[in-house]
């Protein structure tokens, strides 16, 4: 049996950054249920470790601004329709967590109350204190921003103590290790170091937010059971950009 009083989380609430795609699992589109439900009980994992929890969901499984764009959708069109995907994925997050008997809130900020509660910084973080895990839809508000920055944004605002981003990889390399078996892995980098580096861990405007206000960043793998977990305590393997 583990000794729990020895689990002490690296931070005391973080803003877990879950792309889209990382919903589908194997399927080619949409949301897979397993994964969807895996994914929660790592988020009902971490929560139970004392840690507040925001989530904030892309929605590449359902529809990407840029491929809009390439169809030829005007660009701010094609990311509200963007938004509307990331709602989606939220109210599916949120069923998940409800149904493990976690405590869950969307909060969008694209509002359409009849389906979630519109996002403002008071009732995000008098969710959070309440335990609830928040799952934030929606992105900026904005076109031209990507969810990368929403997490970004989202963490300044809610004084997270990191931005956790859930990649298909466990950590940050020198080049893709799926195309460059030489890649070499980072444990820990500065943010200074990342950008000498040229390491395109987030979007610039993502980086620029977190770099700034001196909120470390922890890459790591969705993929495995219990990642979100490991990744708080300091276990398993990710990478950690500490300012």
């Amino acid at each position: 049996m583990p000794d729990r009083a020895r689990e002490k989380p690296m931070f005391e609430r973080v803003v877990v950054k879950l792309s889209g795609e990382a919903l589908m699992g194997t399927d080619p589109f949409g949301l897979n249920a397993p994964t969807v439900q895996r994914i929660a009980e790592d988020l009902k994992a971490a929560a139970e470790l004392g840690v507040q929890v925001a989530v904030v969901v892309g929605g590449g499984n359902f529809f990407r601004g840029l491929q809009g764009a390439d169809k030829g959708i005007e660009r701010a069109r094609a990311d509200s329709i963007g938004m509307l995907a990331t709602v989606m994925n939220a109210l599916a997050m949120e069923g998940a967590l409800e149904q493990l008997g976690q405590p869950a809130r969307v909060l969008s900020a694209a509002p359409m109350p009849s389906l979630c509660q519109p996002y403002s910084r008071q009732a995000a973080l008098a969710h959070l204190v309440k335990r609830r895990v928040i799952v934030l839809a929606g992105g900026t508000g904005n076109p031209f921003f990507t969810t990368d920055t929403g997490a970004s944004l989202r963490a300044c605002e809610l004084a997270a103590g990191a931005v956790m981003k859930a990649t298909q990889v466990d950590g940050v390399y020198t080049a893709d290790p799926k195309r460059d078996p030489a890649a070499k892995r980072f444990d820990r980098l500065t943010h200074d170091e990342a950008i000498a580096r040229n390491l395109q861990i987030m979007d610039t405007a993502a980086f620029a937010l977190a770099r700034d206000n001196g909120i470390p960043i922890v890459v790591f793998s969705i993929n495995e059971p219990g990642a979100i977990r490991a990744a708080l305590l300091g276990q398993g393997r990710a990478t950690y950009v500490m300012p």
